[in-house]
């Protein structure tokens, strides 16, 4: 006697986590295209090149990304290196955020802002009518 195979091919659950990872995925793309596009006229407003905001495309490499803004705020640049470390990262963007809103003549409010809620912060800084003021950290 030959056994018969069948399959249920009645659930849905296979069509939806697929809808709810294409959401995830849409959603993380429009996350960094606001990041990228913020932060590219952050630095452009701070004369430094934009196009270092392009290397948040490389996950491995975003901590560079930040290099110019250390420069903007007056902070040393090997800083950018500590955001590889575990919540030393945390403190280290922290500080920078908060530089960088006191740079553009923001309060520390917007800083955490800028920290907690980076793509919104970043595209209100780059393109509102805040201007450069110069770094926060002077040179001892």
């Amino acid at each position: 006697m030959l056994a018969q195979v069948t399959y249920d091919t009645g659930t849905s659950s296979g069509g939806l986590s697929g809808g709810v990872l294409a959401g995830v995925i849409a959603f993380s793309v429009v996350v960094g295209v606001l990041t990228l596009i913020g932060m590219w006229k952050v630095l452009v407003k701070g004369g430094e090149p934009g196009a270092f905001s392009l290397l948040n495309l490389v996950y491995c490499l975003s901590p560079f990304a930040f290099m110019p803004i250390m420069r903007m705020i007056g902070r040393p640049t090997w800083w950018a290196l500590l955001l590889y470390v575990p919540f030393v990262n945390l403190v280290i963007l922290a500080i920078m955020s908060i530089g960088l809103a006191k740079s553009f003549g923001k309060s520390t409010a917007f800083g955490v802002g800028l920290w907690l809620l980076g793509p919104i912060f970043y595209i209100i800084l780059g393109f509102g009518s805040a201007t450069y003021q110069g770094p926060v950290v002077r040179a001892a």
